[in-house]
């Protein structure tokens, strides 16, 4: 069976955890020794968030005042590195050594006349006071937001519409590689007036990517691993319940925020209806109980209705 399995950037690295290396590889040898269980006859393709990671490059940058900003795309590829190295090392140190592993840095093409591009609502980077951002905004041409009593820049955040490396991750996992790739939505990348591949300054839904990795592979199975067990109604109520199978059209009635489970459930929905093939939402340390069908919410066509867990 063909897996696309999307590990979250909060599943990575915690939410209010520091935001340590050490921290990072603790979780990244949680999801390695999940993944290690089910990696025997099927094929593995890895994506990952980068969202922390991503913030904490910047913060990093922010305190070095003699050099620019680098750009977003540049600290996408750094990160795309740097896990991939963590989940690299972590796999092999479980798997038998003659299982390969690679991974590739992954530009993904957006749309220069995307709508996002003109309404920006990602936040990213330090927190500023108001004049601070003000001035940033004014010195680089930044869009800011309020976030809580401080400010932050937002960038847009367009769909993913083509993977540029689609054929060496095809022809890799065919060759019995576990591939690690699209890190963080891929590096977002356009062509110019002169047809000429760049950067953009934009950072891409890394839920939406994975499941167009996972159309553009024709994979078997899409597991969108998060910090939570499920897609859940009703959320921090005392009548929250967690979704055990949905039909995408009934969960695609319910509506999820779009700053947390949207994206997901969105990208789980797409899946599914384009392939025809399940899509599950889960925790990270539920892979190989989410594989055998215990867990997670699965996102079905040929599940009608939506059925709870009891």
């Amino acid at each position: 069976m063909r897996i696309v399995i999307a590990l979250g950037g909060n599943a990575l690295l915690r939410r209010g955890e520091p935001m340590t290396a050490e921290n990072q590889r603790d979780n990244v040898r949680t999801a390695a020794q999940q993944i290690a269980e089910v990696a025997p006859g099927n094929e593995l393709v890895i994506a990952h968030g980068n969202g922390p990671q991503v913030g904490l490059l910047a913060l990093q940058g922010a305190a070095y005042k003699d050099v620019a900003p680098y750009p977003l795309d540049v600290l996408g590829a750094q990160t795309e590195g740097m896990i991939g190295y963590m989940i690299e090392q972590e796999l092999g140190n479980l798997l038998p050594y003659e299982v390969p592993f690679a991974t590739i840095l992954t530009q993904v093409k957006v749309d220069a006349n995307d709508p996002a591009f003109g309404n920006p609502t990602k936040p990213i980077g330090p927190v500023y006071t108001k004049e601070d951002a003000e001035r940033f905004a004014k010195e680089k041409g930044w869009s800011i937001a309020p976030d809580g009593d401080k400010y932050r820049r937002v960038v847009a955040s367009p769909r993913p519409r083509h993977i540029f490396e689609i054929r060496p991750i095809k022809w890799l996992i065919e060759h019995g590689t576990i591939v690690i790739c699209a890190g963080g939505g891929g590096i977002p990348t356009m062509y110019d007036k002169d047809r000429k591949l760049v950067g953009v300054e934009a950072v891409i839904d890394k839920d939406l990517c994975s499941s167009l990795l996972a159309q553009e592979l024709h994979a078997d199975l899409l597991i969108i691993a998060t910090d939570v067990d499920a897609a859940y109604v009703d959320w921090g109520k005392p009548t929250r319940r967690s979704i055990a199978r949905a039909h995408p059209d009934e969960l695609e009635r319910l509506g999820f925020a779009a700053g947390s489970m949207g994206p997901k459930v969105q990208a789980a929905i797409e899946f599914a209806r384009e392939t025809g093939k399940d899509a599950v939402i889960g925790a990270l340390p539920d892979i190989v109980a989410i594989i055998d069908g215990r867990a997670g919410t699965r996102v079905s066509v040929g599940e009608p209705g939506i059925h709870y867990h009891t």
